[in-house]
């Protein structure tokens, strides 16, 4: 079973709608104890890091979360859900993030020149970084995927699995033991998206990057 935590921030219809088309057994849920029996866990999010943080906090889901991630736990953040496993964001002040893999989030207006767009918005194929990653092993190295973000990780070489290129080189996917990030949307990436989201809820529990 795979849970999607719900926190109220999201796009959470359609990341289900795209599990359950690949065959998964999806349940949306802030419950923790159906966390905790889940296979594997995704974190969406859209929207703002404060607001996301504090309401993940104030549910207390944070501490569920970071203790099923640190036991083995396949955990899967998306977008502003993969900005969260971070150690800091600084989008509109500092905040703390969840601090599951090292780095900090920045604003992508400084790392480009003013002729790009912000936000990023649009297709871009992935570049992979060193061996391809086990969420990758059903596609291959400049496949495309839709992403939409402001903000990007970054100071986290050691994790980065993919980049994608919009001005600068920008973090596209992190990987940290059983720990994954997705900075654009595999529910919004056609068969790509369902291909990397086939490929996460096949790792077990205990299973190590």
């Amino acid at each position: 079973m795979v849970a999607i935590v719900d926190y109220g921030v999201g796009n959470l219809f359609s990341l289900k709608s795209s599990l359950s088309a690949i065959g998964a057994e999806v349940v949306v849920t802030d419950d923790k104890e159906v966390l905790k029996k889940a296979d594997q866990i995704i974190l969406p999010g859209v929207g703002a890091f404060e607001d996301a943080a504090n309401k993940l906090r104030e549910s207390g889901l944070d501490v569920v979360i970071k203790e099923l991630a640190k036991d083995g736990k396949p955990l899967m953040g998306i977008c502003l859900g993969m900005q969260m496993l971070f150690d800091k964001s600084y989008e509109y002040g500092e905040h703390d993030g969840l601090g599951l893999i090292k780095g900090v989030v920045k604003p992508i207006k400084d790392a480009v020149t003013s002729e790009y767009k912000i936000p990023h918005i649009g297709w871009n194929p992935l570049i992979f970084k060193g061996e391809p990653s086990p969420i990758f092993s059903n596609i291959k190295d400049g496949d495309c995927v839709y992403f939409v973000h402001s903000y990007y990780a970054t100071d986290c070489e050691e994790s980065v699995i993919a980049t994608a290129e919009y001005g600068t080189e920008l973090t596209a996917a992190v990987a940290d033991k059983n720990v994954f990030g997705c900075q654009f949307h595999p529910e919004k990436s056609g068969q790509i998206g369902l291909s990397i989201l086939k490929a996460f809820i096949s790792l077990k529990e205990g299973f190590v990057c």
